[in-house]
């Protein structure tokens, strides 16, 4: 492969913004406000960018309820629990009613998600070590899951406080 010494690599025009942005959608579903922000890390600014996700939400090829279900399934098939998905959504802009409807709209077991987790990591085998128990139950804590679901899997003392607004 021969490399380019003179520059004339420079001299490719840069593509608008909507394309910039459909070239992101094309490869993976991304929330209005991320591809806003990637816009504008790739120089596009207020007017351009705005229009091109305006355009692009109007033809359906960026749609944030679409971009919610696919990361609910995503992070639920990644053994993530409740809380660690309401905290992502919103930290793609998503309104807290939103994620409410989106998470019930999954109908995810997530004790049933939760025991898979532990399973998964400490095998099938039960614990009556109480260090043990906690140390599996931090796990599940770290992963996104409410105390009263960690600690109906693990049967460890578990602190609701750690839940938030669960």
């Amino acid at each position: 492969m021969k490399r380019r010494s003179d520059g004339e690599d420079s001299k490719k025009p840069k593509p608008s913004a909507y394309s910039k942005a459909l070239g992101l959608l094309a490869r993976r579903e991304h929330s209005r406000r991320e591809l806003k922000l990637k816009l504008r890390q790739g120089g596009y600014e207020g007017e351009e960018a705005g229009a091109a996700l305006d355009r692009l939400g109007e033809q359906h090829y960026q749609d944030d309820d679409r971009f919610a279900e696919m990361l609910v399934r995503s992070r639920v098939g990644q053994g993530y629990g409740p809380m660690r998905v309401r905290a992502e959504l919103k930290s793609h802009g998503l309104a807290d009613a939103r994620i409410r409807e989106v998470l019930d709209a999954a109908e995810v077991d997530w004790t049933a998600v939760a025991a898979a987790q532990l399973r998964r990591r400490y095998g099938a085998a039960a614990t009556s070590d109480h260090e043990e128990r906690a140390r599996r139950a931090q796990f599940l804590l770290r992963r996104g899951f409410p105390a009263a679901t960690v600690r109906s899997v693990t049967h460890a003392d578990v602190d609701d406080t750690a839940d938030g607004d669960s």
